[in-house]
C-alpha cells in the first residue's frame, strides 16, 4: 500500500520559496503569475493494513509542522 502526503504552508504564513519562484518566473518572461505557494509531497510505501490514522499520526509527529503547515493524506 502507498500513501501520498501533501504538505503546504497554511494561509497567512509567509512563503519565501514561493515568492522566489514567482519572482524568477517573472524574470524569465512569465508575467501572469500573481502568487506561488510551494509545498512538498511525501510518498510512503506502507505494510498492508496500515491505517490512515497511523499515517496522520506520522504527519502530526514528524512529517508536517502543524503550527505553520497543513497536510492531506491519500492512500492507494
Amino acid at each position: 500500500m502507498k500513501a501520498r502526503v501533501h504538505v503546504m504552508l497554511k494561509n497567512g504564513v509567509l512563503d519565501p520559496q514561493g515568492e522566489a519562484v514567482r519572482h524568477a518566473l517573472g524574470a524569465i518572461g512569465f508575467d501572469g503569475v500573481e502568487g506561488v505557494r510551494q509545498g512538498k509531497v511525501i510518498e510512503l510505501d506502507l505494510a498492508e493494513g496500515t491505517s490512515e490514522e497511523t499515517v496522520k499520526e506520522m504527519c502530526e509527529k514528524l512529517l508536517a509542522n502543524t503550527v505553520i503547515e497543513s497536510y492531506t493524506v491519500e492512500l492507494s
